[in-house]
């Protein structure tokens, strides 16, 4: 009974090994699939990134060509603006120097009214 009790431990031992080995290549496929999905789904949420970046640009394409033209337009009169101002200043600049620099450099003192008038008695 002593060879066929050890025959039966030796069946369930090799029994054991297989279950082992199993759930060895089981555990093996699960991690690979895990990882597979994990690759997987990075890659639908870079697709859909791009689908999005892509139809927020066409969005902003659209929608900014309006505010190009303002844009253009504001600084075609600033520009129209800046070229009327230097024009003035260049044809009077000359004059508003020398009337600046006259009405400092020349002194004429004045006696105010309220000074000059003797007080009444």
């Amino acid at each position: 009974m002593s060879a066929q009790n050890s025959k039966g431990i030796q069946t369930l031992l090799d029994a054991e090994r297989e279950a082992q080995r199993i759930v060895q290549k089981a555990r093996e496929y699960r991690s690979k699939r895990v990882k597979d999905a994990k690759n997987e789904a990075q890659k639908e949420i870079e697709d859909y990134r791009k689908q999005k970046d892509d139809e927020f640009k066409e969005y902003e394409k659209k929608h900014t060509s309006g505010n190009k033209k303002a844009e253009e337009d504001a600084s075609k009169d600033a520009e129209e603006q800046l070229k009327q101002i230097k024009e003035a200043g260049s044809k009077t600049g000359d004059k508003v120097v020398q009337d600046l620099l006259s009405v400092v450099t020349e002194v004429k003192p004045e006696v105010p009214d309220r000074v000059a008038a003797p007080p009444k008695a």
